[in-house]
């Protein structure tokens, strides 16, 4: 999956499109993300303590990874993420190489 956890990313599609916010949690299994005051959901809670109020909470729900883009840190754009091999210093004479993420429009480093 491109999108990792804490990326600034943009909803495109939905009742929140237009919105932008923060990847709070990933979910691999289903390819959702979930995102920061995004695709909110409110849930019940009942009281915990005597005398306590129950109360109405909304919590972000998940959001299919085809409905958002990233938002670039560089450049500020949704942009679609590619990767490239980057060379890390030898040890003990083999070349190591480290997969990165790169913008597609800016190519700079995510």
């Amino acid at each position: 999956m491109k999108i990792r956890k804490a990326d600034n990313v943009a909803i495109i599609t939905g009742k929140d499109r237009g919105k932008t916010g923060k990847v709070i949690k990933v979910l691999l299994s289903l390819d959702k993300v979930v995102v920061e005051g995004a695709n909110l959901r409110k849930k019940h809670v009942r009281p915990r303590k005597q005398g306590q109020k129950g109360q109405v909470v909304q919590l972000p729900g998940p959001i299919d990874v085809s409905n958002v883009a990233v938002i670039c840190p560089a450049c500020g754009q949704r942009t679609k993420v590619s990767f490239k091999f980057k060379e890390v210093g030898s040890v003990q004479n083999k070349k190591s190489r480290v997969k990165t993420r790169f913008c597609k429009k800016c190519e700079k480093e995510i």
